[in-house]
């Protein structure tokens, strides 16, 4: 029996075993699955997520329960010896161990991409995780209320100011459904004026969206300068000192809501443990998904630089597209290998892709069809739920909109959530001080 240790548990870790699991026969592989959080997590709905449209917990898919029969290890592995085929497990708790395996897929993906921006770490929010997404719902309805209940104009300024780096897919999904959300909550608050909201998107070169056609990322930002939102192109962050967004062009914004979109990079792990990879720290990968130069090891996904045969000389995109098509191929392929068979080339055409803008709008190409507005909202709504794993997720998500499209968005903060120990802490100090 082969030991496969797949290392992460996104769209490739998951994928990958989903297809191991209906490929393999019963004695011939024992798979392994390790990711920090133990759930997979479908990232185009973490905005939805953010602005109220979508229950959190509907956009993550536990690894134990969607691989049943299959190892799920909660935990990080932090080193990974090949030659020995033996990897380090650190576990949520208690000690680290070793693994040992016969067959390695690496599938850590990426992680947020930080730059030496004074006070970036103190004061900015990442878009990443449903913590984050939570975490951003929860703030802009916190910064309402706070605008709301003070007669001070610096902090009714700074609370009402939101500033999102990054005009990629996850930087313009984020601030169109925040600035939703808020939208929705302005009738609570009575107080503020819509025009009060200062929204701004930062981005570092002269276009957004660069997935999409040109022309798709102009009529982007004509629709949210449209809503109000400032579109900052060729503008950079330079500092975040104390919370204030200073900009390449000179723009200084106090800003109580700070959020981090500028993209991702490669996983360390494989650059930390000798594994061959390429300038920017992606595993080097061939066309069949294995990685260049070592045996019984393969890479996918954001991690992996993986050749575009469809455009020589460059490699595939990092999205979810790739991602998912790659993963099955790759179980198909270490069966394959396994078996001692002949194993297929990853090859794929680049199909489009969609972008939410809240609002009922959005943007959508699908080969050379581009669709703006309600029917691009409705193009980004039904190719993201076709790719939701899971027949229980795709019904939970589905009824999460039909009840969106009925009832207002629940418009409450439950800041609460985050540090729950708060209130006993202050508890036991005030109880201990009385004593």
């Amino acid at each position: 029996m082969k030991k496969v240790l797949i290392i992460g548990g996104g769209y490739v870790g998951l994928y990958t075993a989903l297809g191991l699991r209906s490929l393999v026969r019963r004695g011939e592989a024992e798979v392994t699955v390790v990711d920090p959080r133990g759930y997979m997590t479908y990232q185009p709905f973490l905005a939805e997520a953010a602005g109220g449209a979508i229950e959190p917990r509907h956009v993550v898919a536990p690894l134990n329960r969607t691989l049943p029969g299959m190892r799920v290890l909660t935990g990080r592995v932090t080193d990974v010896d090949h030659a020995a085929r033996r990897a380090t497990f650190v576990p949520a708790q208690g000690r680290a161990y070793q693994l040992d395996y016969d067959i390695v897929v690496m599938a850590a993906g990426s992680i947020t991409r930080g730059l030496p921006i004074p006070e970036l770490a103190e004061h900015a929010v990442g878009f990443k995780t449903v913590g984050e997404a939570v975490h951003l719902r929860n703030r802009v309805l916190a910064q309402l209320a706070a605008a709301a209940s003070t007669d001070d104009p610096d902090v009714r300024r700074r609370a009402l100011t939101f500033v999102v780096v990054g005009g990629g897919f996850s930087g313009v999904e984020a601030l169109a459904e925040m600035q939703g959300l808020a939208d929705d909550a302005l009738r609570y608050h009575p107080q503020i004026a819509r025009d009060e909201l200062n929204w701004n998107l930062v981005e570092a070169t002269g276009a957004i969206l660069p997935e999409l056609a040109p022309q798709l990322g102009e009529w982007t930002v004509k629709a949210l300068r449209k809503r109000g939102v400032h579109v900052r192109l060729n503008a950079r962050l330079e500092s975040a000192t104390g919370g204030l967004a200073v900009l390449s062009d000179g723009t200084e914004l106090d800003a109580g809501t700070l959020v981090w979109a500028a993209g991702g990079r490669p996983n360390p792990l494989a650059a930390d443990s000798g594994l061959p990879v390429d300038a920017i720290g992606r595993v080097k990968a061939t066309p069949y998904l294995t990685i260049d130069g070592l045996d019984d090891a393969f890479a996918a996904g954001d991690g992996a630089a993986v050749p575009d045969l469809t455009n020589p000389g460059a490699f595939t995109a990092p999205n979810a597209q790739h991602a998912v098509r790659q993963a099955k191929l790759l179980g198909r392929n270490i069966v394959a290998h396994i078996r001692g068979r002949r194993m297929k080339a990853y090859k794929h055409a680049y199909l489009g892709s969609v972008a939410g803008l809240g609002h009922h709008q959005g943007v959508a190409q699908v080969y050379r069809v581009r669709l703006t507005g309600f029917l691009g909202w409705l193009a980004h709504r039904a190719y993201h739920l076709a790719w939701v794993p899971t027949l229980n997720h795709k019904a939970r998500v589905l009824v999460d909109w039909l009840l969106a499209g009925v009832f207002r968005r629940e418009a409450v903060q439950l800041t609460g959530l985050e540090h729950p120990e708060t209130d006993f802490q202050e508890a036991v100090k005030g109880y201990a001080k009385a004593a």
